[in-house]
């Protein structure tokens, strides 16, 4: 027997402050605040969500991870790249190969590492 498919629906990331991550997030990448509280955020985009943790939600995880906890598609890299680089946020630069996947990391403002491509 084939199970059912699965969806993936949504990815964690720990900050300090739910409510100013969420507006942060849906400023860059044009994301929906669905809930805010000062326990945790949800943002949706046309793919999936993401669910911003704070301390008062009993995470166990502090906020800074080296590695992205997912990735955000969009659909031009520059003008995200350099939004993110005005912000502060250090954006690496563009890798990839152009025929497969390019991306960048750059970090929110709890310094986590979050990973962004182009498909």
């Amino acid at each position: 027997m084939t199970p059912p498919p699965t969806a993936i629906t949504t990815a964690f990331i720990p900050v300090r402050d739910p409510r100013a991550g969420a507006h942060w997030f849906a400023d860059v990448f044009g994301l929906e605040i669905v809930e805010e509280s000062d326990f945790s955020s949800v943002l949706a985009g046309s793919h999936g969500q993401v669910t911003l943790m704070g301390p008062r939600s009993g995470i166990e995880v502090v906020p800074g991870l080296p590695w992205a906890t997912c990735s955000f598609r969009v659909d031009d890299l520059e003008p995200v790249h350099e939004l993110l680089a005005r912000l502060g946020a250090h954006p690496s630069e563009v890798l990839g190969d152009p025929g497969r996947c390019l991306f960048f990391t750059a970090t929110d403002p709890d310094g986590n590492t979050i990973l962004v491509t182009d498909r």
